[in-house]
Parts: C-alpha cells; structure tokens; sequence
C-alpha cells in the first residue's frame, strides 16, 4: 500500500515500531534501575482487578469519569456479534473487572492486611486505562504504561523518597533538554470534607513534572490513605495516627508515563534512535 493511501492511525491506542519499543524500554530501565538503587524490589501486578478492590479506594466515586470496567459476553442465546464497532449492555454480563487508572493500586493490594516490620520500598510498571474525553497520540491514550516507585512504612520515609526522586527527574530532564516544570496538582484521593481535604489544601500533596502542559512524571503524598483503607499497619511502637490511634502506613508514590516521555523525547531529539542515544548519555551522569 502507498504511504499517501495508509490508513490513519487511532490517536487512543499506539503499536510502538521496534525504534521507539527500544527508546521506551530503556526509559523504563532507567527509572527502575533508580528504583532498585534506592532499594526496592519489583512486584508484577495484574492488569485487571476485582471492582470490590478498587472500590475500597473510591475509585469509582472519586474518578467515575476515568473509569473503564470489563464483563463477559452474555452468550445465553449464542454467539454475540458486535454491531457499530462494540458490544450493547444487553450484550454483557455483570461487569465485576476493573482496568487501573494507576500503577500503584497493585502495591497496597499485595500489602493488604499486613503489618510492615520496616520502612518499605517497592517498584512496579502496568498496563493503565483511561476513559478521556479527547486523545492524543502517545501523549494520552486509552491504555498506557506507567511505572512507579511506591514508599510504604513511616511518614518520614515517604517524604525522603520523593525528596530524592524529584531532585533525579529534574536533572534528568535538564540533561534530556527538556524544559520540566514542576506543579502543583489536585489529588482526588483528598477533595472531600475532613481532615485529610484540609491538609491537602495546607500542603500540596501531588506535584507533576510537565513539558508544556503534559504531565510526564508525578510525585505523590497519600498520608495514610491507602494504608488504611487496605489495612496494612506499622510494627508495633512506630507513630500512629492522631485521629484515630492505629499504626496505619504512610505511603507516597513516583510516577512515570511511559509512552509521554517517549512523545516529548521525540519532539526534542527528532528521532527514537537519537533520543536513545540522548537517554543512555543522560542516565550516566544521574544516579
């Protein structure tokens, strides 16, 4: 087929050629290698969860507009066919399967219902999914790569990880070229009545790392949201919780978009193989 007569390609999903597969594997090497340097080990999550997982994070009341779910196909009356490019609800069955919006859900699942012996750091990637009202090609898509780097255990052990991360992503944005500034972001996690909304307000507790206006990292502060919410507690004679006296885990997150940071490297660097050459040169001078 001529390349004038190619079919367009979908801006809501991406199929990466192996230049750019290249250039996104060794971003994910990179910020895994800073990982496991800090000392965090690797998890591998599903990329799909039960409904009542996600729930117990108001996934659903706090990001119904990101949220996308999966149900089998009613086949009672036999083979289903879709119509228009999809299935109708009368197609499906209940939809108990919940696609992530966020990488990080998968290490306070792994962690649930268990008590912490000492400050903890761990390190995952996954598949996310987003419902957005518009796309964009690798810069947001229905389903992208997110890798992060999730602290759990004592207050002060989340704020010193994401204190040593965000000085690694700006210089590691400075040797890229890349024009990051870091900004503060709502975090929906705490926009609700309450003690954890006032803090939130007091003290930001998301920043993101943007080029222009696309978000390509993100550093996260969640008190003891999560920990809370999956149970997962402090050894005994670590600091509690003022309000209600339990040894719940502090946690805090680094985030990074993959396929994002394959899209801006390749507005600056022209190419996948140049903006590899440019990652390897720059990883080399950030530990």
């Amino acid at each position: 087929m001529a390349a004038d007569s190619a079919p367009a390609r979908r801006a809501d999903v991406a199929i990466l050629d192996p230049d750019q597969t290249d250039l996104l594997r060794e971003l994910d090497g990179v910020f895994t290698g800073w990982g496991r340097a800090a000392g965090a080990r690797e998890i591998l999550p599903p990329p799909v969860y039960p409904v009542a997982d996600l729930e117990k994070f108001d996934v659903y009341t706090n990001f119904p507009h990101l949220a996308l779910v999966a149900a089998p196909l009613e086949l009672a009356d036999g083979p289903a066919k879709p119509a228009d490019g999809g299935f109708t609800p009368a197609d499906l069955k209940q939809a108990r399967l919940g696609l992530p919006h966020a990488t990080c859900f998968g290490a306070y699942l792994f962690y649930e219902d268990t008590e912490l012996a000492a400050d903890t750091l761990v390190t995952l990637v996954n598949r996310c999914f987003r419902n957005e009202d518009h796309y964009t090609p690798l810069r947001r898509l229905v389903s992208f790569q997110m890798r992060e780097i999730v602290a759990l255990g004592s207050f002060e052990h989340t704020q010193q990880v994401l204190a040593a991360f965000t000085e690694r992503i700006t210089a590691f944005g400075d040797a890229l070229g890349l024009r990051l500034h870091r900004v503060a972001a709502a975090d929906p996690f705490f926009e609700s009545t309450g003690a954890r909304a006032l803090l939130s307000r007091l003290s930001p507790v998301k920043y993101e790392f943007q080029v222009e206006d696309l978000a390509i990292a993100s550093v996260n502060t969640h008190r003891n949201f999560f920990g809370e919410r999956c149970q997962i507690r402090l050894a005994a004679g670590q600091e509690t919780d003022a309000g209600t006296g339990e040894r719940y885990a502090y946690t805090s997150c680094v985030a990074f978009g993959l396929e994002r940071w394959l899209a801006v490297l390749l507005d600056v660097h022209g190419t996948a193989t140049a903006a590899l050459a440019a990652v390897r040169d720059a990883a080399a001078g950030v530990k």
